[in-house]
């Protein structure tokens, strides 16, 4: 589909990073933005800033893990601009989970879920009927990860499995929206191809009550400066992609009607192809080792 004046796009996790640059580009492409989140400061703060540089914005507060907050989103939206062209299901979270997988505390999990999983799926439901309806050219992007997506990071368990969901469940619905032969596309974004800065590590933050761990974290959180600090002096080279580059390519893919957003990247491509034969040759997931723990 073209991006053109006058089309409306919907962005949860808008209120920062990828989801933030997302906003902006579409906004330079002439479209309204539609910004969801779940940090009311930072949203009226980047929506003042959209404003400012001439762009139609409207902004809510929404937990995507709460259907009903996705379904009042989607009712206002469509009250408001009577459309929905582009839908980026784009809300994520680190779970904060320490340890091994059997040490985990469930919160940590039901939250993961609940944000990038359950998330999703409201977001389609929510949405994706009506623009099915219109008749009109659309896209659905669904933000993965390369953690989970391609490979887990075992260190990330919990986030490597919802990103993992996420995948699949975008599989999913490419099959199904080429069943009804729909005039809506869709994608999964994995950003990158390196590290980015968002607000993905200080997830913490706005972690609800209902998913409050049942019992103290035995280390603090670390920040991405300490974890980029950490690298360096361990020697390891740490590189990042700026968010507004991702939001350029995810422009011009669903312009091209891409199902993988995945940039080019040479330890991408090995993991996939690592994976892959592992899997051929039903031997054990050697790609993992590099990151097993002691």
């Amino acid at each position: 589909m073209e991006l053109a004046e006058g089309q409306v796009a919907v962005v949860t996790g808008a209120a920062s990073g990828v989801g933030l640059a997302l906003a902006r580009r579409f906004a330079a492409d002439g479209l309204k933005v539609v910004l969801a989140d779940v940090e009311e400061g930072a949203l009226e703060k980047a929506a003042a800033g959209l404003r400012e540089d001439g762009a139609v914005v409207h902004a809510r507060v929404v937990d995507v893990g709460e259907r009903e907050e996705v379904v009042a989103l989607a009712e206002e939206t469509y009250d408001k601009f009577g459309a929905v062209h582009v839908l980026c299901n784009n809300a994520g979270v680190g779970s904060g989970a320490e340890g091994r997988m059997w040490e985990h505390d469930p919160n940590d999990w039901k939250w993961a879920f609940a944000v990038n999983v359950w998330g999703v799926f409201h977001g389609i439901q929510a949405f994706l009927p009506r623009m099915l309806a219109s008749g009109e050219p659309g896209h659905v992007v669904n933000t993965s990860s390369g953690d989970g997506g391609i490979a887990p990071l075992p260190t990330a368990s919990v986030y490597a499995v919802t990103k993992s969901a996420v995948v699949t469940m975008t599989e999913s619905l490419y099959a199904h929206l080429r069943a009804e032969h729909a005039r809506v596309g869709a994608s999964v974004l994995f950003p990158g191809p390196h590290m980015l800065r968002t607000g993905l590590w200080e997830s913490h933050r706005n972690r609800p009550a209902r998913y409050a761990k049942q019992r103290p974290r035995r280390t603090p959180y670390r920040s991405l400066g300490q974890w980029e600090a950490a690298m360096r002096e361990a020697g390891k080279e740490v590189r990042f992609t700026p968010v507004e580059e991702v939001a350029a390519f995810v422009a011009d893919g669903i312009r091209a009607d891409r199902f993988w957003l995945l940039p080019e990247s040479e330890h991408s491509d090995a993991q996939i192809r690592a994976r892959s034969r592992s899997m051929l040759d039903r031997a054990d997931p050697a790609y993992l080792e590099n990151f097993i723990l002691d």
